[in-house]
């Protein structure tokens, strides 16, 4: 059974390990293989300065006690953007099409109604169908393209800028 439930600090070294798979796993992450060089104190202490500000919280996907996918939510800091929370989700192929992306944006959505988020944004590489889909799926549009946003392999590839907005 999967559990989807905020992080804690002693999962660090378990989610820098999520992380670090999902680098090597997919080109639809941000870091590339062998580029996140981030150790488990500072993975640690990333955990704990999120966890500390009203608009931020990371969700985690757990089974059988193995970390295998999140949805990080970082509420915008200056007061202009506070009601903004940018999403970044990631997991794991193998855990990947079984309803775990849907539970964790429900979760990030009863996690929202406790906090000052009105919206959320995220961006995607185009060519990610499935993600797109389920970004839809659970409610966001297609607000704008970045084009050339992120290169992979030497290749431009373009993002949309999605975003779903909650009523205050």
């Amino acid at each position: 059974m999967i559990e989807i439930r905020e992080i804690r600090v002693e999962d660090a070294e378990r989610f820098l390990k999520l992380c670090l798979q999902l680098d090597q796993e997919t080109k639809f992450m941000l870091y590339e293989p062998g580029e996140r060089n981030t150790t488990a104190e500072e993975q640690r202490e990333r955990i704990q300065s999120i966890l500390s500000e009203a608009g931020s919280t990371i969700l985690v996907a757990e089974d059988q006690g193995k970390l295998v996918g999140y949805l990080a939510v970082f509420g915008g800091q200056a007061n202009r953007t506070k009601h903004v929370g940018y999403i970044v989700v990631g997991i794991t192929q193998a855990y990947s099409g079984k309803g775990i992306g849907t539970r964790l944006f429900q979760a990030a959505e009863a996690w929202r109604a406790e906090t000052e988020i009105t919206k959320f944004e995220l961006t995607v590489m185009i060519p990610n169908e499935r993600a797109v889909a389920l970004y839809k799926k659970v409610g966001f549009e297609v607000e704008g393209v970045k084009r050339n946003s992120i290169r992979v392999d030497g290749n431009y590839v373009d993002e949309y800028y999605m975003g779903k907005i909650f009523e205050a």
